[in-house]
């Protein structure tokens, strides 16, 4: 069965090849379907793998394809890595990849570049998966690598508009930043390792806890300056707090490139390596702590923003920016399980409301601002029905999915019994119930009160085709369901016996095990606060609409705070952009202008130019002139000879 295992993994490679080396002769119609194919034929392998794996405990050993680099003590293999943990992420990476596949069919059926978004897009599901299932560090980075380029590509995707080339550009170089860390996490495992394999380093890990190392003239532990600089690329590929800014410029790029970068590539990725290299972020207490910080207050953070925004994707994308902090502060309390099990119930149901607000926007002629939306409910019945879905899962309301991964990531949080782990609770607790409102004004606003469009917008809202709606509802069914899976399987046993030794947590670090056993108000709270939230949404959108202008104005200075992102942008562009743009500058004009082409080849042209005009004076045409410059060097001559002779 090895070919299933290959094939789950290459599978968007093919697509993507025969999207953009021959979409064009095929047409976009067949390049979309071929596309699906090639997807749908990687989602079933994938299933099954997971189903080999994770149920039947055939966890196969790392299925080498080739050796990589063997260049003295450094090798690298390029393998296949079937671990429980890496089967979970085929395939919830597979399965949202394929309905944002179809449901893409429809989304850019007018598009005139389908053959090229629908070789990026495969392109881009190809590198997730090379970086899930890598065997070793280098491969890893060649997946985190290459799941950046594509999303550069796909944000980029309308290159025609100025804001999507900005945005393309700004996620790329922000994301170098936090790659910059990961590049040096990755030196730092092979300088004290001596191998970049995971197992090798694995397994050496206990060896090296308590031990210090030199860096940059400071005596720091190892494991934890390894751990702080790879979690530096999690920042930047998760968008966490500090390095969060690209992610809402990213919806600039198509609906099912937000859709997939969210829900199942790109910003999972960050999560994902954390949860991978636990064998050394265990025993870099220091740095799990960090990760905890981040985590909650980019929860935190990112609901906050959420709060004001008003164009229906970037409220999204600030949703998946708490969210993931939701998951990395779980990490960072050592309930890596948790992490993964809110992971794949967020793909659901964030897939979800993406593509759902793809289709609002279908219906809308473009439109995104939700103050230009309203009365949309008995327009769009089917996208109304599944947008509640997903935004009571997002809210953690009793029973869909987010209920029971989000309230179990803030019981683990309680029960680590720490400073860290009480600030984590405490400010996902504050961010679960600004989730709720946020998720309630998105509904009420968009499909709720009188219409705020145009008479000719409204007269052409409609129902989006099958080709995006059945899409739809099979992720409805994910975002409902996928928590009672996850629980019905045993991925949050406190045993850890399902992940069968993908995931180590060292005896101590119990905090999965005992919030099982935290009282009955910490398990209570997080409904309470989305009930709260909803309510209060529901009081101000919908029963008392003059409310939120009330409070806006009231409330002035934090609501515009809020609406501009707490000033990180403003902030970015004065101490980075600024004094950047005028060193750059003033190196290209005193610098390079001035100095090395005044002096250089500009300086030597001219000077030659200067002495040739100043010659070409003494050529006038005239023959008394030249009669008269003889006799001067006629008497020169006779003058230097006398004068010689004399001598």
């Amino acid at each position: 069965m090895l070919t299933l295992y290959v094939a789950s993994v290459f599978g968007p490679l093919v697509g993507s090849v025969i999207a953009g080396f021959f979409g064009r002769a095929l047409g976009d119609r067949a390049t979309g379907v071929i596309a699906c194919m090639m997807l749908g034929v990687a989602m079933v392998a994938g299933w099954y793998v997971f189903y080999e794996v994770a149920f039947l405990g055939r966890s196969r050993e790392a299925v080498e394809l080739f050796t990589w680099i063997d260049s003295g003590a450094f090798e690298a293999s390029w393998a296949l890595r079937f671990d429980v943990l890496a089967a979970v992420m085929v395939f919830v990476v597979t399965t949202a990849s394929f309905l944002i596949h179809v449901y893409s069919i429809g989304y850019m059926a007018h598009d005139p570049g389908v053959p090229r978004f629908f070789a990026y897009l495969s392109l881009f599901t190809f590198m997730m998966l090379m970086l899930v299932t890598a065997d070793n560090f280098v491969q890893m980075y060649f997946g985190w690598e290459g799941v950046g380029l594509c999303s550069y590509l796909l944000i980029g995707f309308w290159y025609k508009r100025p804001s999507a080339n900005a945005a393309a550009i700004k996620a790329f170089i922000v994301n170098r930043v936090g790659d910059f860390g990961f590049a040096l996490g990755i030196f730092g495992v092979f300088l004290v390792f001596n191998a970049v394999a995971f197992d090798t380093v694995f397994a050496a890990a206990p060896d090296y806890a308590g031990a210090s190392i030199e860096f940059l003239g400071f005596r720091i532990d190892t494991l934890t300056l390894i751990c702080l600089l790879l979690f530096m690329g999690a920042m930047g590929k998760s968008a966490q707090f500090i390095l969060h800014t690209w992610l809402p410029d990213a919806m600039e790029g198509p609906t099912p490139v937000s859709a997939l970068i969210h829900a199942a590539t790109m910003v999972t990725a960050g999560v994902f390596m954390v949860v991978r290299l636990s064998p050394l972020f265990e025993y870099a207490p220091v740095a799990l702590a960090v990760v905890a910080v981040i985590g909650a207050t980019t929860a935190f953070f990112a609901a906050t923003v959420a709060l004001c925004q008003t164009d229906i994707k970037r409220v999204i994308a600030y949703s998946t920016c708490s969210q993931l902090g939701y998951m990395f502060f779980a990490a960072g309390v050592s309930a890596y399980s948790v992490a993964i099990f809110h992971l794949m119930t967020h793909a659901f149901f964030k897939a979800l409301l993406f593509l759902a607000a793809g289709s609002v926007i279908h219906a809308m002629s473009d439109e995104q601002d939700m103050r230009k939306m309203g009365g949309l409910w008995k327009r769009i019945p089917l996208t109304y029905g599944v947008m509640w879905v997903g935004s009571l899962a997002l809210a953690g309301v009793p029973f869909f999915s987010g209920y029971f991964s989000k309230d179990l990531i803030l019981e683990s949080a309680f029960a680590a019994d720490s400073a860290v782990g009480d600030y984590a609770f405490w400010l996902g607790i504050a961010a679960a119930v600004m989730t709720a409102f946020y998720s309630g004004r998105l509904l009420f606003m968009t499909f709720h009160g009188a219409s705020r469009a145009s008479d000719e917008v409204m007269a052409r809202v409609h129902e989006s085709p099958k080709v995006m709606t059945i899409p739809l509802v099979l992720l409805a069914v994910g975002a409902i369901f996928s928590g009672v899976f996850g629980v019905s399987i045993g991925m949050v046993d406190a045993d850890g016996a399902f992940w069968n030794g993908s995931i180590l947590v060292l005896s101590g670090h119990d905090a999965l095990a005992k919030a099982h056993e935290v009282p009955g108000w910490v398990k209570l709270l997080p409904v309470v606060m989305a009930g709260v939230g909803i309510t209060v949404a529901l009081v101000m959108y919908i029963v008392l609409p003059s409310l939120p202008a009330l409070v806006a104005a009231r409330l002035r200075p934090v609501y515009l705070f809020l609406l501009n992102k707490w000033y990180f942008d403003e902030l970015y562009d004065a101490v980075f952009v600024r004094p950047a743009h005028y060193i750059g500058r003033g190196f290209w004009k005193a610098g390079d202008g001035a100095l090395i082409d005044g002096v250089g080849p500009d300086g030597v042209a001219a000077a030659a130019l200067g002495i040739a005009r100043r010659a070409s004076r003494l050529q006038t045409g005239y023959l008394y002139h030249y009669a008269f410059a003889m006799l001067i060097g006629v008497a020169a001559l006779v003058t230097w000879y006398l004068l010689a002779g004399g001598a």
